[in-house]
């Protein structure tokens, strides 16, 4: 039976186990690089980062209950085992990829420029109906926080989902390499990260690298609604979903249940079946066949994956919808490109109400960025935007897209205390409000501004 330990963790990545021998041969469950999140029996990787280093919080890790530290360098008073390695980061990519290769349990990838953090959650709340299942959590869906996620694969698990996020050309190379996915699902190439990548095609040269990383035997699920991705041959076996009649999975007859939830038919060649998913936004019926096709490739009834997505949670400011203080307040912040973007619009148009949209910069978008930032500016108001809000540099070229369609009422704003004093004066009782920026505008900001019951005494 594969235990791993702190000798065992020093034998896989070439390190040197230092400290009392008594731990070395102590179990270790699971791996996380804040001390703040140390369970008994975890590994602490020690990261040196531009803001502070973990080495000079081993000691918390270890009163925490961790049972080994990984570090770079000697420990002063060290509490426990720990291993030193040359990198840090290195050692824990090649202990995610052996640990995952320790279990066979068939693991599912997903990736995609917009989508892919609610395919995660739609196909694990599927899988769940039935087997017991690792997904990705937070945001670990990267080069440190993918092998991170791999480390708490243990043996009650019967599946893991596991998010691969990339910006740049040979990370799903690395991302891949550990995962080894037995099912890569991809949600759709859109303009993410083309700063980097260049234009479409290097978005989809980018994440389709994972498939050198995959069996013979392996299943690509792809989305049949995107061109490049039903036309891509992945030279392994293939199903493709989405709304369009050609997929192989399909969503048809969509209902929007006001902002509770979404029902549809998923249909297939193995029939057609009603689900109804406790969630918010067009997209939801766009990425739930593919979750209906991984449950069925993984042997999961139709009542199983009714169930499934009866279970289903969004992830905390991805589409989060509430009702605060007479307005429907849709926190979509996390993050934003123009596809995703354009998506959450669509999504808020389907509202019976008057529509609010404050948005702010899509960064790295590259040389067309301008462009792209002018073109959300005219969909918002061809998709019933009645009122725009923005702010940030590129947020200026969203306004000015807007205006050239004289629709409704639109303000940039320069500085965001600006537009924070602005807010109570701009939204109304009965009004949906939708924000959405890239990360780094920091537009949760606004979040309390918009719930406070004070600023909002006027009815439509």
């Amino acid at each position: 039976m594969y235990t791993l330990t702190p000798k065992k963790v020093a034998q896989i990545t070439g390190g040197k186990c230092v400290g009392s021998s008594n731990g070395f041969d102590t179990p270790i469950i699971g791996a996380v690089r804040d001390n703040r999140d140390v369970k008994p029996g975890n590994l602490f990787v020690c990261i040196k980062g531009e803001r502070t280093d973990g080495h000079l919080y081993a000691n918390d890790a270890f009163n925490a209950g961790a049972v080994c530290c990984l570090t770079e360098q000697e420990l002063q008073g060290a509490n426990g085992a720990y291993v030193i390695v040359d990198s840090t980061t290195d050692a824990i990519k090649t202990l995610g990829e052996y640990h995952r290769s320790m279990f066979d349990i068939p693991v599912i990838g997903i990736t995609g420029s917009v989508g892919k953090t609610t395919a995660k959650e739609l196909v694990a709340a599927v899988l769940e109906a039935k087997l017991c299942v690792l997904k990705t959590e937070k945001n670990l869906n990267n080069e440190l926080g993918v092998p991170l996620t791999l480390m708490s694969i243990n043996e009650k698990h019967e599946a893991a989902v596991i998010e691969m996020g990339i910006s740049g050309f040979g990370e799903m190379s690395r991302l891949a390499k550990m995962v080894r996915p037995d099912i890569f699902l991809m949600t759709k190439i859109g303009y993410a990260h083309i700063e980097e990548l260049g234009d479409l095609q290097g978005v989809l040269r980018a994440k389709t690298e994972a498939f050198a990383y995959m069996k013979s035997d392996g299943v690509a699920v792809m989305n049949g609604d995107d061109e490049l991705l039903r036309t891509y041959d992945s030279k392994i076996k293939t199903i493709t979903f989405g709304i369009e009649a050609s997929n192989d999975y399909r969503a048809a007859n969509v209902k929007t249940l006001g902002t509770s939830s979404i029902s549809f038919d998923i249909v297939s060649s193995k029939g057609q079946f009603p689900v109804e998913i406790p969630a918010y936004g067009s997209h939801i019926a766009a990425l739930a066949p593919a979750a209906a096709a991984v449950g069925s490739l993984l042997g999961l009834t139709q009542r199983e994956i009714q169930k499934g997505f009866l279970s289903y949670a969004p992830v905390e400011g991805r589409s989060n919808i509430s009702d605060v203080n007479g307005i429907t307040l849709i926190n979509d912040c996390y993050n934003a490109n123009p596809n995703s973007v354009k998506a959450a619009l669509i999504s808020m148009s389907q509202l019976p109400c008057r529509h609010i949209a404050i948005l702010g910069d899509m960064l790295e978008l590259g040389k067309n960025t301008k462009d792209m930032h002018l073109d959300v500016g005219a969909f918002a108001a061809e998709n019933g935007v009645d009122v725009l809000l923005c702010h940030g540099n590129e947020a200026t070229h969203i306004y000015e897209g807007y205006k050239l369609a004289e629709k409704g009422e639109a303000e940039h704003y320069c500085d965001i205390e600006d537009l924070m004093g602005d807010i109570p004066n701009k939204i109304k009782k009965g009004d949906a409000v939708l924000v959405k920026a890239s990360r780094g505008m920091r537009f949760e900001r606004l979040l309390p501004v918009i719930s406070a019951q004070e600023q909002h005494k006027k009815t439509v």
